[in-house]
């Protein structure tokens, strides 16, 4: 580009009139030159990566490419390319830059004082090392997340996790690259800058410690995309339960959904344990987990006027005649008698109940049927049997999901006394009045 330049100016100065303005607009010439070759350098190797590398890793049986081309690793190599022409282009209006080129130059210096911009040369190639840098740390980073997804696909990834191990090298090539940075723009030893930190770190850390742990913890938070605004979170021990509405270097804020608002610090989020229901909210459904217990004195097996009941209700009939018919096979190859509910097997009405619960949920219009679906026993306690509904809302929103769990157990509630089993419930001051009014 030197050449270019001595060129343009020679040029401009042959021109009447232009000897004044040959100097600039030679330089400014330059740079365009510059900018534009380095352009279409990033365009014809961005094009080369898409098309070629895109095609072969289509064709391919592995997946450590496709993993490259899902980071972006092929991109920061085309970004590479204009960066290097910058670099190396970027020196044209420099007066060392001439002499190496004609030696003839360094005893003039009043005609080096005349055609060349010191100054200019020395902020393009402090730019030119700047963009350089931050295009070698995208790369970089894009390497490294590849490692992290190729090494995700191998059997060891489950027991022998590196992402933590990633994140340090990543962190300690960012305050690298921030050191580089700094020194080329001020003009400084990068290890001077090094060593100046270091003296004063101890100060640095007393004074701005919630500030240094409000900035670590905000990276992380967006690295990791713990949580963004309109996230519904919940974090206990700040009794914060509701919207993110505000994060800063030093604070959350969360609007909880009795309209407080709730500030917490935001190293808390990494420090501390919270819950981030966007999970939830993207899955498509809510959870509803609830459990009712059952009287356990009204638990016994059914006999064949309890089972004629049974076959009048639609939702069951096909169960219960079906398991009848297997458990009288089943007794009948040992000779068992139907009388003999120790030796045999025989349906019960908690059983059946447990069933008639599963069927009524599976044609439940608002019960989503792709999810974890499970009505279950839980271990029985003084206060009865545990039977747990646990499958989830296709509503999400508060209200209609509460009106859908309310609208379940109303129904369960209501058809218990059907399967002669009772809803546990502790003695009131009420009963208790009942009882002796009844026996004095």
């Amino acid at each position: 580009m030197q050449y270019f330049y001595r060129f343009l100016l020679d040029q401009f100065r042959a021109i009447n009139g232009m000897e004044s303005f040959a100097k600039p607009l030679s330089a400014l010439a330059t740079f365009l030159l510059i900018s534009l070759i380095s352009y279409i350098a990033y365009f014809i190797a961005r094009k080369f990566m898409l098309y070629v590398v895109h095609r072969v890793a289509a064709k391919t049986e592995t997946t450590w490419d496709d993993i490259l081309v899902e980071n972006k690793v092929f991109k920061g190599v085309a970004n590479l390319v204009p960066a290097l022409i910058f670099f190396y282009s970027a020196n044209f209006a420099g007066p060392e830059t001439a002499i190496r080129l004609d030696p003839s130059l360094a005893s003039n210096a009043e005609l080096i004082a005349r055609d060349y911009y010191p100054f200019l040369d020395e902020v393009l190639i402090t730019l030119s090392k700047v963009y350089l840098i931050g295009i070698g740390v995208y790369l970089i980073n894009a390497v490294l997340n590849s490692i992290l997804g190729i090494y995700n696909t191998t059997q060891y990834a489950a027991t022998r996790p590196i992402k933590g191990y990633l994140q340090l090298i990543k962190i300690f090539i960012y305050c690298m690259a921030g050191i580089l940075m700094i020194a080329y723009l001020f003009k400084k030893d990068p290890w001077d800058l090094v060593i100046g930190l270091g003296t004063m770190a101890a100060v640095l850390l007393l004074i701005f410690k919630d500030t240094i742990l409000g900035f670590v913890a905000s990276i992380q938070l967006s690295a990791n995309n713990m949580v963004k605004l309109g996230d519904w979170v919940t974090v206990p021990k700040h009794n914060a339960d509701g919207t993110v509405i505000d994060i800063t270097l030093n604070t959350v804020k969360v609007q909880n959904w009795d309209k407080t608002i709730a500030t917490i610090p935001t190293y808390s989020l990494v420090s501390e344990s919270f819950s981030n229901w966007k999970g939830m909210e993207e899955s498509g459904g809510r959870r509803i987990k609830r459990s009712v217990l059952i009287d356990v004195n009204s638990i016994k097996f059914c006999d064949e006027a309890m089972l004629n009941r049974f076959e009048k209700f639609d939702l069951i009939r096909s169960y219960v005649l079906e398991k009848e018919k297997e458990l009288r096979e089943y007794n009948k190859q040992r000779n068992l008698k139907d009388e003999d509910y120790i030796s045999g097997r025989h349906q019960t009405n908690v059983g059946i109940f447990r069933k008639y619960l599963e069927v009524y949920l599976r044609q439940h219009p608002n019960v989503h049927q792709e999810m974890t679906f499970l009505v279950r026993q839980l271990q029985p306690s003084g206060k009865g049997l545990p039977i747990e509904i646990y499958v989830f809302s296709k509503e999400q929103e508060w209200a209609k999901y509460e009106a859908i769990q309310s609208d379940i157990f109303d129904h369960v509630f209501a058809v218990i006394p059907e399967f002669e089993l009772r809803v546990f419930q502790e003695l009131s001051g009420a009963d208790i009045s009942k009882m002796v009014n009844k026996y004095s």
